[in-house]
Order: C-alpha cells, then structure tokens, then sequence
C-alpha cells in the first residue's frame, strides 16, 4: 500500500533515493522496483532487518533491474549521516508526526536533497487526525507517538521555511479514516474486537485485490476523508531566491522519536548493509 503517487514523483534508473523512517520499507521497495539506488533510513534494527530480507528476495526474485540497490542505514532524522546533496530524491512517509523538532528534521531533508530534486513528505491529515484524538488518547498518548496534528498551510509553511520550493498535494487512503475512528472507539489495542476484525478482513481484501468499487470509493473518499495528505516540494537550484539557507546542518541536533521504526533519536552512526 503506497501512500506517495510515483507519477508524482518520478524515480527511474540509477535515482539516489532515501526513504526516511522506512519502516517496513513500502515505498522504498517501490524505488527499487523503479530502479532506484535506494537508502532505507531507520532507527529500527528489527525493521531494517525486515527490509534487507525483503529487498534481497526481491533480487533473487528477478524484481530488481540491473543496477538497482538498496541499503539499509541505522540513523537520526535530525542528524542523518549522508553528506550534502547526497540524494535525488527523498520521501519521508508518516514520520514527522512522531519527531518534536520537525523543523530541524525538514532543514536536514533540504540539505541532503540535491538541487533539483525532489520530495514527498506525508504526514496524518488534520481533520481524520483530530477525530483520533478526539475519541482515544491512547491512540497519540504513546512512547514515540504523534506529537502534533498538521494542517496542510502548517507543513508547507514548514516546507519552505526550510528552503524546499512547495508543489501539489493530495489525500490518501480515504477508507482507512474510518478504520482508525472504529479502533479508537472501542480500543486502539483491541484486534479482536469484531467490528475492528471485520473492517480490517476489507482493508486486506481491497489492498490485495483492488476492485472497482473500493477504488472508486476510496477516490471519492480521499479530498474529504483521506487518512494522509501528501506534500510535494523540491529544492530549487543553487543561488535561487529560495534555496537560500536550505539544506544547512543545524548544530541544534535534538533527538527524536517515532513508533513503529521511525528514524528516531539513536546516534547518527550510519549502519549500512548492500542488499541487492
């Protein structure tokens, strides 16, 4: 399940591409497929772990084309340990949300962004959001959980403070909202409740099937109700009005932290593995 739209961001052959807080590595399996020379960043070793299994079976698979790679880096989203303008592209999916100093995170996500090059930053959409909150506190209230909910003006105002040249958006995964509203009534921990079962068994089913219907349902859905927004921006070329004061690293390097995997605050000691 992709939450980035690839036509929207484009990767194609030989792409340097960073995946911030990867997780379990939807997205940068995605640019590996593409042909990408993929980075999967992550303060997770178990979830890195994962992701090098997965993308070294995709090799053996024959699903990676010649010259793809992946790798696996061990590292902090405010304090990422690539140079400057080390990648072509990066996505950072349902990360910011988690890490207290986003703005440092974003100048970092500018720095190691070459000029012209683009992002993908996606983070929970205000209104499903503040419904979460709303109905559960144990769904936010949680070691490394969210720690604000964003309003699209307030994430590209955050965009280009950081030096990025901000483009379209979109929403996403309009079921989904209704999912997480349905967990948080009746218990954000309780997988056997049978509402939550029952509306999960559809998630699957349409993820792995995709029938017309869902689809249709899920675009009328997404402007109204969708789970994550989707931001595009890229840094423009050097000496250009908004590029100036991007992508510098700030000595203001404060740990983060993030559920599920998230590049978070360990030492920004880079761990990379070659997958493929």
């Amino acid at each position: 399940m992709l939450t980035v739209d690839f036509s929207r961001l484009p990767v194609g052959a030989g792409d340097r591409v960073l995946d911030l807080g990867c997780g379990a590595g939807r997205h940068a399996f995605e640019a590996l497929r593409r042909g990408g020379s993929v980075v999967a960043l992550d303060t997770d070793a178990g979830e890195l772990r994962g992701v090098a299994d997965m993308a070294g079976a995709m090799a053996a698979a024959g699903e990676v084309p010649a010259g793809a790679s992946a790798r696996t880096a061990r590292g902090d989203a405010t304090r990422m340990p690539f140079p400057d303008g080390a990648f072509d592209r990066v996505i950072a999916a349902e990360v910011l949300e988690h890490i207290p100093d986003d703005r440092q995170a974003l100048r970092e996500i500018a720095r190691v962004l070459r000029p012209g090059g683009q992002v993908a930053v996606t983070v929970p959409a205000w209104l499903p959001e503040r419904i979460c909150w709303r109905l559960s506190g144990d769904y936010h209230n949680v070691p490394g959980g969210h720690v604000r909910i964003y309003t699209r003006a307030e994430m590209e105002t955050k965009l280009a403070q950081a030096g990025l040249r901000v483009g379209g958006h979109h929403h996403a995964h309009g079921l989904h909202s209704p999912y997480w509203w349905l967990k948080c009534a009746v218990g954000v921990h309780d997988d056997d409740h049978p509402l939550a079962r029952a509306y999960h068994r559809l998630l699957v089913w349409d993820i792995m099937k995709k029938p017309a219907a869902t689809r249709l349902a899920e675009r009328a859905l997404n402007p109204l109700i969708g789970k994550s927004i989707v931001i595009y921006a890229d840094k423009p070329p050097a000496g250009t009005q908004a590029a100036q004061g991007a992508g510098t690293r700030s000595s203001r390097g404060t740990r983060s932290s993030r559920g599920k995997g998230a590049a978070r605050g360990d030492d920004a000691t880079e761990r990379a593995h070659a997958i493929a």
